[in-house]
């Protein structure tokens, strides 16, 4: 699966994508494993209500199902002007 990272994710993860292999059946499961990995993932999905995620393009939440999908983006909320 294809994981993706904008804005401040990425500047905190460091890498602005990445190929996983996971167990995870949802993107809260997912979260765990990354989290788990390193400090700077522990940094970045500290504050999970500060963070918009996205299954294979469509906005879903954290307990959404992973099963089958291909990507996973995490981006902080869009603001409009």
């Amino acid at each position: 699966m294809e994981i993706l990272y904008f804005a401040w994710v990425r500047e905190r993860i460091g890498l602005p994508k990445e190929r996983v292999d996971t167990q995870a059946t949802t993107v809260a499961e997912l979260v765990e494993e990354l989290k788990a990995r390193e400090a700077r993932y522990e940094a970045a999905f500290a504050d999970l209500s500060a963070l918009r995620v996205a299954v294979d393009q469509e906005l879903v939440d954290f307990d959404a199902s992973i099963s089958g999908a291909r990507e996973v983006a995490f981006f902080p909320p869009m603001t409009g002007g």
